[in-house]
């Protein structure tokens, strides 16, 4: 009896856990609302806000994407091959890659209309919500987001664009640097890229 009692609690508390987090959905909409607004907003209008804007869209971006388990999926199984302190200049180069790619194609939303039109969760941790951007000319653009629930938020870690996976994607293109060449190869790529996007931005 005893055992069942503990067992019951247990249950009770990881429901009550699940049930206080928004939904899949939920967090995604809310996301997307608040980049839109900033996008709207007067004070980060203009080519001299540009700094200030992609800055404000990053931290929104960074409280939903889960940057390192995006970094570690996309490097797949060279990820366990690197140190501490490798996995965490990786996880920071990918994030600064990611977050400028994001950042970009967001700035060139005009008023385009989202549609959400699915959501999916598998055993409670997994999920997916399945989005449409509705061009002017009415062409549809289907982005999915894939999502995992850490205990007390639904966190992306991959975003699927036309059918394509933006981690798939780069770990495809990581895994033949590395595989040509090396992964202190793949770095340096990393870092001059990231370089010459910083001068673009002076």
């Amino acid at each position: 009896m005893k055992k069942i009692l503990i067992i019951l609690l247990i249950l009770l508390f990881t429901s009550s856990i699940a049930f206080s987090a928004i939904s899949p959905k939920e967090q995604i909409k809310k996301t997307v609302d608040n980049v839109i607004s900033i996008l709207k907003d007067p004070k980060y209008k203009g080519e001299k806000k540009s700094q200030q804007r992609r800055t404000a869209l990053r931290n929104e971006i960074g409280k939903v994407f889960d940057f390192e388990e995006m970094a570690k999926r996309s490097l797949g199984i060279y990820w366990r091959e690197r140190t501490p302190q490798e996995k965490q200049e990786f996880t920071e180069l990918y994030k600064d890659l990611l977050e400028r790619s994001y950042s970009g194609k967001i700035e060139s939303y005009t008023d385009e209309e989202i549609i959400y039109t699915d959501e999916r969760i598998e055993n409670g941790k997994y999920a997916e919500v399945k989005t449409k951007i509705i061009t002017k000319d009415k062409k549809e653009i289907p982005i999915d987001y894939k999502l995992y629930f850490n205990g007390k938020e639904w966190k992306v870690y991959d975003v699927v664009i036309e059918g394509v996976s933006l981690v798939s994607n780069y770990r495809s293109q990581f895994n033949k640097i590395i595989r040509n060449h090396s992964y202190q190869e793949l770095v340096k790529r990393m870092k001059t890229k990231q370089a010459e996007e910083l001068l673009r931005e002076k």
